[in-house]
């Protein structure tokens, strides 16, 4: 018996023991846990995460940066699952952050004294209370609850006096600290300093009088005067160079290597019969920092009628703006974004219409969304001298002819390393007078031929003179005095999923898009290949579209399908292309400036031939007799830069993009934007909590077989794995008899 009672004793220990062990290892489990914590975020596109470019703006903050948040206690759901939300996300900004991160919450409900202070603190940040819904025992109720945060970076405060959602809030903060930190402390962090290097050979004083460049020799006091002024603002973080590569070999190297400016003459006797040695010099302004580089010309080459070629010294005025954006834009401080203003462009602002006047069209809503991100700059082509610093130029819908020189323009822009993002229509539309509106009359449209067409062309991609139609389209709803129901609009196609190329992370999570109005794109491949420029369709439309061309009528009673099936096709709406892009200039002369000369009442045409013939001899003599070349500001292969084609404008009109910024086209737009200026982390964060998730289309025979899958399948399969436990359970029981039955 004690041998049976020690067993027992012995088995009740061994059983509580273990039981006591388990507690203890729970117990350890837990305190390992708040010492390491960690989460694990499943969905699809990391929602609950950092992304890479919200870690970047914490990580890198130099001066203290503090989130308050005042949130009333104990709110009704959902508004305290937003509480959780911005406590986990600050949490997350503090982890990843430096010791200038930190955050307070602050609970400004009750009647106490604690909460009536942080009431008042609220109010002076200008934080009021919301009114929010609350069900409480089958009742509604409205209660009144703080739910705001303010940021404090130095003697800058932001506001979000009301935060009800979740969404996209992660970007808002991201895109707020960001500012925020740009405008104080980016300077001060800089572990190294900006380089402004000038390179200028004393060569060019020789000749400098015979091209209009005068006093060149003052020219490096001069700009070393702008860049102290402008050091004295940029917290002493310019470091100046000159280089004279004439008497420096490394300089000369370094500027052969930067594709700086070369001017090149042959031996040529002046007026006064002095003979000139053939030589040639040097000539340009670069700033660089870490690994980024913008490049300025001082001597700008152009070529007027009568006058012939110029050469002109970039005022000192302007070479300090230029200079300021060249700066900000290595460093990312407000970066600027050119619009393309002239040439008929949709415009971007237009002042409000009249009472009972047709609103004007424009682009307000994306010029809204634009300008919280950078600084857009409506631009001629005239100033395209003064876009040194710029990345990027969007051309959208130009109506007007681009002139050989503008061309020349735009293709030496995008050739020195820049980008290019144009949205073009094939058609102008024309609207019919008003007594033709009256009688039915729709607006007309006629082909355009700006010129554009052949310089996008030449770097591969062919804009079709037509308008894709397609089955899968956006489907107006009809109202009940019309009989109701949908309508079709086949020049409205749907751009769905699987249509949407996935191969870039800035366009991976948008997963629908509605186009209006789209030219098909074509590419040139053989072209490309000999270039070697790569080229991606970003989307197209399904394989129910066809093209509709040579009369255009959008009447939505006028348009049908076509009833041959070999007429349906897939046809790319958009391409992005990238690599070093061929002049479409190369071989050719430079094109001429247009410019018409004024004429005095006081003299004839006679008079001001024979004049600027005299004025224009010493100036022209040193191209014609020198044989006076110029390198380095005229490229005919370029660095690397990108382009970006679509062929719709219409998807920038304010009845697609929305003011807010959550559509999937409006997203789009920006990350493009994004993407052209390096900031594809960004695009990343603004459209990973993009809500519009279509189900994936399948065919009814396949619908058919998940429902009957559903409706069938799924019990008996409950039904298998029971009858699979039932007969496993009697085998156990027969096994245990025979192993009784044997022993006995």
């Amino acid at each position: 018996m004690k041998t049976d009672n020690s067993m027992v004793k012995s088995g009740l220990f061994g059983r509580y023991g273990k039981l006591l062990l388990y507690v203890v290892v729970v117990v350890l489990i837990n305190l390992v846990g708040v010492s390491l914590f960690t989460r694990f975020d499943l969905t699809a596109n990391r929602v609950y995460s950092l992304s890479p470019a919200s870690k970047e703006v914490v990580a890198t903050l130099s001066e203290p940066l503090t989130f308050k948040v005042f949130f009333s206690a104990n709110l009704p759901a959902p508004y305290n699952g937003v509480e959780r939300y911005v406590h986990d996300l600050l949490q997350e900004y503090a982890l990843a952050g430096n010791k200038y991160f930190n955050y307070q919450f602050h609970n400004p409900g009750g009647d106490d004294e604690t909460a009536v202070q942080n009431q008042e603190m609220a109010r002076s940040y200008g934080i009021q209370p919301v009114q929010i819904r609350a069900i409480e025992q089958d009742e509604v109720k409205f209660q009144k609850a703080y739910m705001g945060l303010v940021i404090i970076h130095g003697d800058l405060v932001e506001s979000i006096p009301a935060i009800t959602t979740t969404e996209g809030l992660e970007y808002q903060l991201t895109t707020a600290i960001r500012r925020m930190n740009n405008k104080i402390s980016r300077l001060l962090a800089l572990p190294e300093k900006i380089k402004v290097d000038l390179f200028l050979s004393s060569s060019l004083e020789f000749v400098g009088p015979y091209m209009n460049l005068d006093n060149l020799d003052l020219l490096p006091d001069s700009i070393s005067t702008v860049v102290e002024r402008l050091n004295g603002q940029l917290y002493n973080r310019l470091e100046f160079s000159f280089y004279d590569p004439s008497k420096d070999l490394e300089a000369a190297k370094k500027a052969v290597e930067g594709q700086i400016m070369e001017l090149k003459w042959n031996d040529f006797s002046n007026r006064q019969g002095q003979n000139i040695t053939g030589d040639h010099g040097y000539a340009g302004l670069t700033v660089s920092f870490s690994g980024q580089r913008q490049d300025m010309h001082l001597i700008s080459v152009v070529k007027v009628p009568i006058f012939g070629t110029q050469y002109m010294l970039t005022p000192l005025e302007d070479l300090e703006v230029m200079l300021n954006i060249a700066i900000e834009n290595v460093i990312g401080i407000n970066e600027k974004i050119a619009y393309l203003g002239t040439h008929g462009t949709l415009p971007l602002q237009v002042e409000q219409a009249m009472p009972g006047q047709p609103q004007p069209e424009a682009a307000s809503n994306f010029h809204r969304l634009l300008a919280q991100e950078y600084t857009p700059d409506m631009v001629t082509l005239e100033q395209m001298s003064l876009l040194s610093g710029v990345k990027t130029l969007i051309i959208v819908r130009p109506t007007e002819t681009f002139n050989d020189y503008e061309l020349y323009l735009l293709d030496q822009f995008l050739l020195q390393g820049n980008n290019l993002a144009v949205f073009h229509d094939p058609f102008q539309e024309k609207m019919p007078s008003q007594n033709m509106m009256m009688m039915g009359q729709g607006p007309s449209y006629e082909p355009l031929s700006t010129g554009l067409e052949k310089l996008l062309l030449h770097y591969g991609v062919e804009i079709g003179q037509a308008y894709v139609m397609d089955q899968e389209c956006f489907k107006q709803q009809l109202p009940q005095t019309q009989g109701g129901g949908e309508r079709a609009l086949y020049f409205a196609p749907l751009i769905e999923n699987r249509n949407i190329n996935k191969e870039y992370p800035f366009i991976q999570d948008i997963k629908g898009l509605v186009m209006i109005k789209a030219a098909p794109l074509t590419i040139d491949s053989e072209r490309l290949a000999v270039a070697d420029i790569k080229a991606t369709e970003l989307f197209s439309s399904s394989g129910k579209s066809w093209l509709m061309q040579d009369r255009i009528d959008f009447n939505p009673m006028q348009m049908q399908p076509p009833g041959d099936s070999t007429k349906f096709s897939r046809h790319a709406l958009a391409y992005l292309l990238e690599g070093s892009f061929t002049s479409y200039f190369s071989g050719r002369p430079l094109p001429e400036k247009p410019q018409v000369p004024e004429v005095s009442e006081d003299f004839d045409e006679e008079d001001i031939k024979d004049g600027d013939e005299k004025e224009s001899k010493t100036l022209t003599s040193l191209v014609e007799e020198g044989g006076l070349e110029s390198r380095g500001v005229r490229l005919d292969k370029g660095k690397p830069g990108r382009l970006i084609v679509v062929g719709s404008a219409d998807i920038l009109r304010n009845n697609i993009v929305d003011e807010g910024g959550v559509t999937p086209n409006a997203q789009l737009l920006m990350n493009m934007v994004d993407y052209l200026n390096d900031r594809q982390d960004q695009a990343v964060l603004r459209s990973k909590t993009q809500r519009f998730n279509p189900l994936v289309d399948i065919a009814p025979e396949s619908r058919s077989l998940i429902k009957g899958a559903n409706l069938v399948g799924l019990p008996l399969l409950v039904i298998f794995v029971g009858l699979l436990a039932w007969l496993r359970r009697g085998a156990r029981r027969r096994k245990l008899k025979q192993m009784f039955a044997e022993r006995k």
